[in-house]
């Protein structure tokens, strides 16, 4: 389980530097950039974004990394 954890966050970690860099080239107009932030205290996730739809967005994946990953800690 540990390494599958380990796996999980590079994979994570590259894709997101990957995105990053896609954006990059793709050069968007300074006024259409949005973001979303979020994290969890606990179990809660929590977000924050400059957008309502992006931030609904964000909640709902992380509430469905919150249902996947749980089982996990629960042995």
């Amino acid at each position: 389980m540990n390494q599958q954890m380990i796996s999980i966050g590079i994979i994570v970690i590259l894709v997101g530097f990957a995105l990053v860099f896609i954006g990059a080239l793709k050069g968007i107009p300074k006024g259409d950039t949005k973001f979303a932030v979020g994290g969890f205290i606990g179990f809660i996730p929590f977000g924050f974004a400059n957008d309502k739809r992006m931030l609904w967005v964000l909640l709902a994946i992380m509430a469905a990394v919150l249902f996947f990953i749980l089982p996990y800690f629960w042995k």
